[in-house]
Parts: structure tokens; C-alpha cells; sequence
């Protein structure tokens, strides 16, 4: 060991270079305002004795305190506009979608309303024909009668016979019985049921569908329209009516209408839109003629 390495050293610990600089400047600083002021004053002025004191650490940190709280400011700032922006875009979405909603239930009314006078208008056309087929009927009822008046002042004797025929006829007709029974059966069973052209059931008729379906009943098969039905069978006279006679108004080759004799003076038919399916007396509406087909 060096005989000197006991003794213990003199020598000052060595200071970093930031702060002998930092103390340097300072002290420069110091000096160089104590010059200038020697020198700007009169020569027997007094020597100043006003110290300056230097920015401390905290006056730093307070500093960089007060930049951070201006960069959060900013921030905050920008955000609050992105949040203003998404705010504006979400109203204009909510504006756009009512009016879309608007326009689309103005559509949906629209149509509503065509609709509602498109049926109307059909509903009056049917009612129009309806009318119009009530009209034709009562013309042949008319035309009718006053061919049977005519006959009847050529033979008085015949005519008589016939309305005593007729009269007997409805106060005597008896209980429908076999195929008869079950087309008279299933054409009561459908009054109260609509009317629409070419409906053939099961809940709805026209007058020949009706027809048509109570014949099947017995296992006979009829042809579809009313004037090919009329056509069937052999001819009857009015006053010699049995139940399932099939009644047509009009002419026998080109009838418009037809129903089913149920006895009683009465018959079943689907006579329009308005009335459905009903069971009517021959008086409210005569027939042209009969067929019968059993």
C-alpha cells in the first residue's frame, strides 16, 4: 500500500457542468448589469446594492404546468368540436329518416285511397249489371205474361184447367225423396252464402256454380254455364213443377240465369251481389221456363 493512500484528500468534489455553467451565467448576468450601471451613473453615485433574483425551479415547473393546461384546453376544444360535428350528422340522419317516413306512409295512403275507389267502382259496376239483369228478367217475366194472356184468350177452357193445375200443384207437392231430396238438401244448405261471379264454393256461388254443385251431390254432372244447364234435361210446365226442377230465365237455349225448385212455390238460387244465395218465392222473381233433369 502507498504510504500516502491514509492521507486524506483536499481536493473539492467536482460539480457538473450544467451547474458551473448555470453559475457562471449567473454571475456573468450579475456583473455585467453592476457595469453597465457604474458606468451610466454620475461618478459620485452611490454603489447599488439591488440584488436580481433569477428564475427558480418552481417558476419552471409552474410554467410547464401552464403549457399543459393550454395543450388539455386545446384538446378539449377539438373534441368538443368532433362532438358538435357528430351531434350535426346525427340530426341530419334523423331529419332525412322522418321525411323518408313521411313520403313512405303519403305512398302508403295513396294507394289506400286507389284501392278503396277501385272496389267501390267495381262494387258499382256489379251492382249496375245486377240492375241490369233484374230489368232483362222482369222484360221476359213481362213478355211472358202477356204470351200466356194471348194463349189464354185462344183457349180459355185449356188455361183454366192449367192455373187449377198449378194452384193444386203448390198446396200438394210432396217431400223431395232420393236424388231429389239431396239437391234440394244442399242447395238450402247454402243460403246466406255471397254471391260472386264464378265462385263454385264452397262458400261462395254464381247461379250456375250453385246448380252445378247441388247436382253432383245426387251424382249427376252438369255442364258449367246456366245456358248449357237450361239445355239439359226436357222441358216443364210452370204449373208442373217437381223439387230439383232447374229454373232459367231467359230463353231455354241462351238462359242468363238459373236456380233450383224446392217445392212449395219456391226456389234457391245465388241471385246477386247484394242478396247472396236466398230461397225466394216464384212470385218475387218468375222463371222463363224449367228443365227437368232427374
Amino acid at each position: 500500500m502507498s504510504h500516502t493512500a491514509h492521507i486524506p484528500s483536499h481536493r473539492k468534489p467536482r460539480r457538473s457542468a450544467s451547474k458551473l455553467a448555470l453559475r457562471a451565467g449567473v454571475a456573468g448576468g450579475v456583473l455585467g448589469t453592476i457595469a453597465v450601471a457604474g458606468a451610466a451613473g454620475p461618478a459620485n453615485a452611490e454603489p447599488v446594492t439591488e440584488t436580481i433574483e433569477m428564475p427558480t425551479l418552481g417558476s419552471l415547473e409552474a410554467a410547464t404546468g401552464l403549457a399543459s393546461a393550454v395543450a388539455a384546453s386545446a384538446e378539449a376544444s377539438q373534441q368538443e368540436a368532433l362532438d358538435q360535428s357528430l351531434q350535426t350528422q346525427e340530426n341530419l340522419a334523423l331529419q332525412k329518416a322522418a321525411k323518408e317516413a313521411r313520403t313512405a306512409k303519403a305512398e302508403a295512403d295513396r294507394k289506400a285511397a286507389a284501392e278503396k275507389a277501385e272496389k267501390a267502382r267495381l262494387k258499382a259496376e256489379q251492382e249496375r249489371k245486377d240492375a241490369e239483369a233484374r230489368a232483362s228478367r222482369d222484360r221476359a217475366r213481362t213478355q211472358l205474361a202477356s204470351t200466356s194472356a194471348s194463349s189464354s184468350s185462344d183457349n180459355g177452357s185449356s188455361s183454366s184447367d192449367s192455373g187449377s193445375s198449378a194452384g193444386s200443384n203448390e198446396s200438394t207437392t210432396q217431400a223431395p225423396s232420393g236424388s231429389a231430396a239431396a239437391i234440394v238438401a244442399f242447395a238450402r244448405a247454402q243460403v246466406g252464402d255471397s254471391y260472386v261471379t264464378g265462385g263454385t264454393g264452397p262458400n261462395s256461388w254464381d247461379c250456375s256454380g250453385l246448380v252445378q254443385a247441388a247436382y253432383r251431390e245426387a251424382g249427376i254432372d252438369l255442364p258449367r254455364i246456366s245456358y248449357d244447364q237450361s239445355s239439359m234435361g226436357t222441358s216443364v210446365s210452370l204449373s208442373n213443377l217437381q223439387p230439383g226442377d232447374v229454373l232459367y230465365w231467359g230463353s231455354r237455349s241462351g238462359s242468363y240465369h238459373v236456380a233450383i225448385y224446392v217445392g212449395g212455390g219456391k226456389y234457391v238460387g245465388a241471385q246477386n251481389s247484394s242478396t247472396g244465395v236466398v230461397e225466394r218465392s216464384l212470385d218475387w222473381d218468375m222463371p222463363s221456363g224449367a228443365v227437368r233433369i232427374l
